[in-house]
């Protein structure tokens, strides 16, 4: 029995050793694919250190609806209208919208006491934010019609407002901007690492993804909050309520032929989890619904990359113009596949199947050389150094398990070293922001970008995570005192 066992283990070795070659062609193309799809980062990171899109001083005022959804936030909530009250927009072009959604504390009232229009949602089985908005623009379509406001933001009920944010949001908006995101801030830096992790986070989108987008009249990415639309968008009403509205908004807009811009000098200040439990719990959520918009979206925006049907030839159009136009609207739709794509997911499952599965069985069969450290850093600089350390391993189930064990080495230095480096990318933020971040202590800018790339890491596990448990929208508890005129004072 145990010679027809090893017998049967031989031969499914031999035949997944013999396997592996053909099989790198599948891996190569993978790897050429998701290349191709992040080329043009580093340019991005270039274009955003220097440049971002300015915009003239308006000339018209806007008649907005400002909405604000929200479960149980009472603590909040009066001083998020407040700094709303006091923009230096005029107010009679401003209404704001409150839906206090399966709310059990006195957030309607708070609202109302504070000047908003609050209608209260009850549905145990509604429960996002995505749903709290669709019911809100369905009352908003019933007592007021959805024209009646040329444009919308949304807000979340913990944000802070500058005084000038209105205004500036209006001058993208008058210079017929459809989709308009802004400047996030975070007013509760300085309550711990974990909020820490987030306004790094928040302030490289800014750099990265924002400000060259916008740039180039490209789509930059909806973020949760903090943005404005035109009435056109939500003509129909508000159909976005997965557990990441803002993901499904962005992708349909996009392949809506829509540009979603930046206004860099729009500064809004959101409220991050303190609690490591909390924030797992939202990183989670966010993970699933990422998956969700790349199954609900994905498969229109890579048709939109081919197939172009909203780019239509104006009167008088040159040739060159369409052209540009078309080529534009592709772009975008790639680009925002890009970021939809469950990158971590796909390169997890390429390691998994080629590297730690596949890989062993060549050395079972043949033998080899295999560097310890492989192509991480470390590896990097032992071989630059001369030092390469080589382990011979000759065929047979012995070096199989011990090339398994240094298949998992090498990925551990691998990502050692890709957390040292992300670990500039925190110090970089620090510096390029300084300005417009609070003011902390060196200690602790030095603690944060040294534990900046745990966000990271979170990110990744609770991806894999996601794709195995079902996971429910639950409120984040907002519970910060902090007011605008703490901030700005």
């Amino acid at each position: 029995m145990t010679v027809l066992a090893t017998s049967l283990f031989d031969r499914i070795g031999l035949f997944l050793s013999h396997i592996y070659m053909p099989s790198m062609l599948v891996f190569v193309v993978i790897g050429v694919l998701l290349s191709c799809l992040s080329f043009y980062n580093t340019p991005y990171m270039i274009l955003g250190l220097f440049f971002t899109r300015k915009y003239k001083p308006a000339k018209n005022y806007h008649k907005y609806a400002i909405l604000i959804p929200g479960r149980n936030e009472e603590p909040v909530i009066a001083n998020l209208i407040n700094s709303i009250k006091k923009q230096d927009y005029p107010q009679e072009y401003l209404t704001i919208f409150v839906c206090a959604d399966n709310c059990t504390d006195n957030t309607a009232k708070v609202a109302r006491d504070n000047g908003a229009i609050c209608y209260e949602h009850f549905n145990p089985d509604e429960r996002t934010k995505g749903f709290a908005l669709k019911y809100l623009f369905e009352q908003i379509e019933k007592d007021y019609g959805i024209e009646s406001f040329e444009g919308y933001f949304i807000f979340d009920a913990d944000n802070l407002l500058k005084k000038d944010y209105i205004s500036r949001m209006n001058d993208s908006f008058d210079a017929g901007e459809k989709i308009i995101t802004s400047y996030r801030s975070t007013k509760n830096l300085t309550e711990g690492w974990v909020a820490s992790l987030y306004a790094v986070h928040w302030l490289g989108s800014i750099r990265f993804k924002h400000r060259p987008r916008s740039f180039l009249h490209l789509a930059t990415n909806i973020q949760g909050t903090g943005f404005l639309f035109a009435n056109e968008i939500v003509k129909d009403g508000w159909k976005y309520t997965s557990l990441t509205e803002d993901r499904a908004l962005t992708a349909d807009c996009v392949v809506n032929g829509y540009e979603i811009s930046y206004n860099n000098d729009a500064i809004f200040y959101d409220e991050q989890p303190t609690n490591l439990k909390v924030a797992l719990r939202q990183r989670l959520r966010w993970a699933k619904g990422h998956l969700q918009a790349f199954a609900e979206s994905g498969w229109g925006l890579f048709k939109n990359i081919f197939v172009d049907r909203n780019t239509k030839h104006e009167p008088g159009d040159k040739w060159y113009s369409y052209t540009l136009r078309t080529i534009r609207h592709r772009f975008m739709s790639l680009d925002t596949f890009s970021q939809l794509l469950p990158r971590q997911i796909v390169t997890g499952f390429k390691w998994l199947f080629w590297n730690l599965f596949l890989f062993p069985f060549t050395i079972y069969e043949c033998g080899g050389d295999m560097q310890f450290f492989g192509s991480s850093i470390i590896g990097k600089f032992m071989h630059f150094m001369h030092w390469d350390w080589l382990i011979h391993l000759e065929p047979g189930w012995e070096s199989y398990f011990k090339c398994v064990g240094i298949v998992i080495c090498v990925r551990f230095f691998y990502h050692l070293g890709v957390y040292l480096k992300t670990i500039l990318y925190a110090v970089y933020v620090f510096i390029i922001e300084r300005k417009r971040i609070q003011k902390i202590s060196l200690g602790k800018k030095i603690l944060y970008c040294i534990t900046w790339p745990l966000y990271d890491v979170i990110e990744r596990w609770v991806k894999y995570i996601a794709l195995f448990v079902k996971v429910e929208w639950k409120p984040i508890p907002h519970n910060s005192k902090i007011t605008i005129e703490d901030i700005e004072n």
